[in-house]
């Protein structure tokens, strides 16, 4: 889907020619309710609108049951009352904030359709309620049909003219612009989740990586360096944990580094993400019903390239070293076995006890050759464990890491209004990790409680010390269904939140 074209406008609403006006409601204020039960009323922005219906208002929005919650969205003709002929009203729940916005937006995303036009009066009088509103509009309108046989024309908008106060401020336009390099960014990865595992081999996967990267590699001056290690360079390098999960597969394994280097980096920022193109669990074979969206297991490499790009598209003074491992984990008669001894980047052994855990053996490596780097801060992000998904649901994630670090993920989750929560790695997790008796680490060992600590333990023992932060994606990576912003499948979750990171690294 192209994506549209975004406008700036200080105009009324009620007198927009656009095909659609889009406004916002929200739950009428609790004092002097009528007893019929709970209505809704225009929200900021609209204000127009609600003059131009007048006395209509009340009985239109009671006679289409609304009430202001998320999650309702509704087209009606005007019938001349507007300059427009469609309106939109869209919930916003009670008070509002920039999440809200991105998901009433996206919302309507999906509502306006056969339309050239579309104004959206949407509360946008502050910066990050802008913010919210492009990128729930361009996230809620997002399809893949890549592999459809017969590819469907886009009735989305081409034109979308967002009514705000802050239209004459040039910040708000390059805010505008910034916003949609991360939701392409974040669409980028979206794709890449959703492409059938039979189509993304780890080469391919590698080549594509590389060719979306193509045209920040080129050129004078050119930021961006790409590399893509096969396998006999793996070998030479001594990465056993990206050997040892890719060796089951005919298809060979991958080490993708990326290198952004501005000109004058304030600070340098390390991130790892792994890069399962299919898990069938191994020998560790998981049941027939677990393994449909097993091609999302990829997840994380395509969250950290992404944001890389984006990073560098924005031009931030952030050097940022990017690593992102990959393999596909499957079974066959040269599948690393239960029992098996791996020799990881830098020298350290590791005992498999359990052949579906493979994401931390890949990602050991690449924080070994992150951590070579010296890097400000490490940011690792996988979709690493069921455990993480029963302790917090398959909207939020997990981060774990130095109390420091993982605060300033936090800070930039909340900016960027994605869920993440602090989860612990307490102090007998060194213990279980390093029980093997006959290596130095212990990759697995089936204690049922826990889980998603003890694989953050596991790979802090490859952090060389330096401050860093987990974020366990398992849940909300990919969605089972299409809701605000998110649509199903791949989500694109914790792009936006480390491209922020990085824009609070830059000051």
């Amino acid at each position: 889907m192209s994506a549209p074209t975004f406008l700036l406008r200080a105009a009324s609403p009620a007198k927009s020619k656009a095909d659609a006006v889009v406004v916002g409601l929200v739950p009428a204020p609790t004092s002097g309710r009528r007893k019929s039960g709970p209505r809704a009323v225009l929200a900021p922005g609209a204000e127009d609108v609600a003059k131009a219906y007048g006395r209509k208002l009340e009985p239109l929005l009671s006679s289409l049951g609304l009430k202001g919650q998320l999650g309702e969205a509704t087209r009606i003709p005007t019938n001349g009352l507007l300059g427009s002929p469609q309106l939109v009203l869209v919930g916003l729940g009670a008070d509002p904030d920039h999440t809200a916005l991105r998901r009433a937006a996206g919302n309507a995303a999906r509502v306006v359709t056969n339309c050239a036009s579309v104004a959206l009066a949407l509360p946008a009088d502050e910066l990050p309620l802008l913010r919210a509103v492009v990128e729930g509009w361009q996230l809620g309108g997002y399809t893949f049909t890549q592999f459809r046989s017969t590819q469907p024309e886009s009735d989305a908008p081409g034109q979308v003219v967002v009514l705000t106060p802050l239209a004459r401020r040039k910040e708000a336009a390059r805010l505008v612009e910034e916003t949609q390099v991360v939701v392409r960014a974040t669409e980028q990865v979206r794709d890449w989740v959703n492409t059938p595992p039979g189509h993304q081999t780890p080469p391919a996967l590698a080549a594509a990586v590389a060719a979306a990267g193509a045209p920040l590699a080129k050129g004078r001056g050119a930021t961006v360096s790409i590399t893509v290690h096969e396998e006999a360079a793996l070998h030479e390098m001594g990465c056993g944990g990206i050997l040892g999960v890719g060796q089951g597969s005919a298809a060979g394994p991958r080490l993708v580094e990326i290198t952004y280097t501005p000109k004058k980096p304030v600070a340098h920022l390390a991130l790892v993400g792994k890069g399962i193109t299919f898990d069938s669990g191994g020998l560790t074979i998981k049941p027939a019903s677990s393994m449909k969206e097993m091609k999302s297991d990829m997840a994380g490499a395509a969250t950290v390239v992404a944001a890389t790009y984006a990073i560098a598209e924005l031009g931030l003074p952030v050097q940022v070293s990017c690593f992102a491992p990959m393999a596909e984990n499957m079974v066959s008669g040269s599948a690393m076995r239960p029992g098996d001894v791996l020799t990881t980047y830098g020298g350290r052994t590791v005992e498999i006890s359990n052949t579906d855990a493979e994401g931390r053996l890949v990602l050991a490596d690449a924080l070994g050759r992150a951590v070579e780097r010296k890097p400000d801060l490490v940011v690792d992000v996988a979709t690493l464990t069921g455990h993480m998904v029963v302790a917090l649901g398959d909207k939020v994630a997990g981060v774990l890491g130095d109390d420091a670090t993982v605060g300033k993920v936090l800070e930039s989750a909340a900016t960027a209004g994605e869920p993440m929560w602090h989860m612990p790695i307490p102090e007998e997790m060194k213990a279980r990790v390093t029980s093997s008796r006959i290596a130095d680490l212990a990759q697995h060992d089936w204690v049922r409680w826990g889980g998603g600590l003890f694989a953050a333990a596991f790979l802090r023992e490859f952090t060389g010390g330096l401050p860093w932060a987990h974020l366990d994606i398992a849940g909300p990576s990919f969605a089972s269904g299409t809701s605000g912003h998110v649509t199903a499948g791949g989500t694109g979750f914790s792009t936006a939140t480390l491209v922020d990171l990085a824009r609070s690294l830059a000051g």
